[in-house]
Parts: C-alpha cells; structure tokens; sequence
C-alpha cells in the first residue's frame, strides 16, 4: 500500500531501526521498530492504531511528528515534507500538529502550575501576549470539562483524568490541525476513560480535527476511530474501516485481539483466543510471517512459516498481510 503525497497525511514506507547490545563488550545489534510502514490519514479522520506494547506504534506515531527521527521512509503532512524541514522551519510546522502523551503526570512539570504548563507554548509561538494568554487558557479549560479555578493548582493536586484534560488542552492550545493520542487513556481508571473518549470525539467534531489514536485494547478506539490499523512487530497486519475490522476481522491477530474485548451480555461472551507465548523480539525476527509462532489459525503452514505475506488491498479500502485471508477465524462481535 503506498501513500500518495495528495493526502493530508502520508506515510510512505517509514523504517526506525536502533542500534543495541546485551552486554558491554556485545556486537551492537539492530532493532528495527518500524518496519517499512506506509499508511495514509485523510483530513478530518480519526485512525485507531492498535497492537500489544512493543509493537512499535508509539514510535511510529512520534516518527511522524519528527520527535524521533526515523532511519528512511518519507513523511508528508499537507503536502510539506516533515523529514526535510530545517530546525526553524519544523517549529512552525509543529503548531499545526501535537501530541497527548500516555502519562499526564509524566508530562507536566511538577514545578509549574497546570495554567502556566497550557501558557508556554501559547506565548512561546506568539500566539497571544502574556496579557491576553491567561483569558485563551481560561478558555481551553473550559472547552476540555475543567472550571477555569484549577489553573492555578499544581499537577499533585489533580487526579489522573483532570491530569490529562490539561495534557489536551495544552495540546490544543496551538489550534493544530492534526493530534497523536499516544494511549491517551490507559493510565486512567476505566470509569474515566469514557469520559476523556467522549470529551476527544467531541473536539474532533467541534474542531474538525484528525486523529491518531494510539491504543493497544481494540475497545478504546472501537467508538472513536472511523478506520483501524493493525500493527505487529513494527509492521502493519490489517488496515481497515473500522465496521469491517470489528465485525469480520481477516487477520489472526486482529481476531485475536477482538476477541479479548468483554462483552456486557454474559451468554453473548465469546471464547477468548489466548496467543502462545510473547511477541518476539525485534532483535530476532522469525522468518516469514513475523506472527506465525503465536499464530491461531489452523490453517498456517509451511507459506506461512518460510514467505513474508505482504500487505495487500483484498477489497476496497482493506488491507490485510496474511497467506490464509480467503479463510477468516470467526469471533462474533
């Protein structure tokens, strides 16, 4: 699948290796997290990236924002090329995209109160004068559920959902165009995790903003995301309008995963698909299919085991890297 340029987000086979060793006196290795990844996000979308931790889709979606570099592979953002860009140049690109991080606390500074953390970059990029800043925050905390009075409180002083309002609204400060949610609700109790997901939609249709949804539980972006991609070892399994990923699932993993999720009706349970074993190390890949050795499907075979599937479009907008696709695991969702 190759990324046009015409879109309001290509990637086009994106690659992010890291050098590494085990040991002082160790023969450095090479870690690729992502794995020559293209993928498109059109204007105004909200895409679910989803996977198990070490999948590589928390470096995937800061690649794009250059807050790492990637090794090869092009990025463009409205047509602009974001890995070309000088120091100057990428800073203002930067108001037009942001990040919310998975910790809220993590990301704030302890030292600094909540107001002044959404403050900076408001006066940092000239956006307002210190004067006027203080009545743009006021309002940011309004729009994200919080009364104003907290923005003189300090990160300790909040809980983890309030915590992250703040993380959003410092992101929307800058009015980007585009936002990576790296995992925005993980570190939440699951009683407030709906409410940041309904607060994110909201804004999404309020601003017509575009979404990167980082998630590695299939229920956070289930409600959220318009398509879901599905990644592995730092490649993409599935690519696909998020009605069909959920209700027929054509990769073993993206089955797997679906059939993780609880359902509210006991008797509507379905078995789960318990994966053997962990995901590999990016150190040493498994020939041919990456996920081949946890791999459910009681179909695989020798194909599987020997040949790398690539990712191919099997019907309009769907995308799957699998040798047994024309033979679907079911779970009913």
């Amino acid at each position: 699948m190759t990324a046009a340029a015409l879109r309001f987000i290509a990637i086009d086979n994106l690659v992010k290796d890291y050098r590494a060793s085990s040991g002082l006196f160790a023969k450095a290795e090479t870690l690729r997290a992502v794995d020559h990844v293209s993928l498109s996000i059109e204007r105004g979308e909200s895409l679910g990236l989803v996977g198990e931790s070490g999948s590589g889709k928390t470096t995937f979606g800061r690649c794009i924002l250059r807050l790492v570099k990637p090794t090869s592979g092009k990025v463009m953002f409205d047509g602009i090329d974001v890995l070309s860009l000088e120091a100057k140049a990428l800073r203002t690109l930067r108001r037009r995209m942001q990040i919310v991080f998975q910790d809220p606390y993590g990301s704030l500074n302890p030292r600094m109160t909540v107001g002044a953390a959404v403050r900076e970059p408001i006066v940092v990029h000239g956006i307002a004068t210190k004067k006027n800043a203080n009545e743009r925050v006021a309002g940011l905390f309004d729009e994200v559920g919080m009364d104003p009075s907290y923005m003189e409180r300090y990160p300790h002083e909040l809980s983890g959902g309030q915590r992250q309002r703040v993380g959003i609204a410092r992101a929307l400060s800058l009015e980007p165009e585009f936002i990576v949610l790296d995992e925005p609700v993980s570190a939440l109790d699951v009683s407030v995790q709906a409410q940041v997901l309904n607060l994110l939609a909201d804004l999404r249709n309020g601003r017509g903003l575009t979404y990167l949804l980082i998630a590695h539980d299939l229920a956070v972006v289930r409600h959220v995301a318009d398509r879901v991609a599905v990644m592995y070892l730092g490649k993409l399994l599935e690519v696909a309008p998020a009605a069909e990923a959920y209700s027929e699932p054509l990769h073993p993993y993206s089955t797997s995963l679906l059939s993780a999720i609880p359902k509210p009706d006991p008797e509507g349970q379905t078995e789960r698909i318990v994966l053997s074993g962990d995901m590999p190390s990016a150190r040493s890949r498994p020939p041919g299919c990456a996920f081949y050795p946890r791999c459910p499907h009681p179909g695989k075979n020798d194909e599987c085991r020997s040949n790398e599937p690539p990712l191919e479009e099997v019907s309009p907008g769907r995308f799957v890297a699998c040798f047994r696709a024309d033979e679907p695991m079911r779970v009913d969702s």
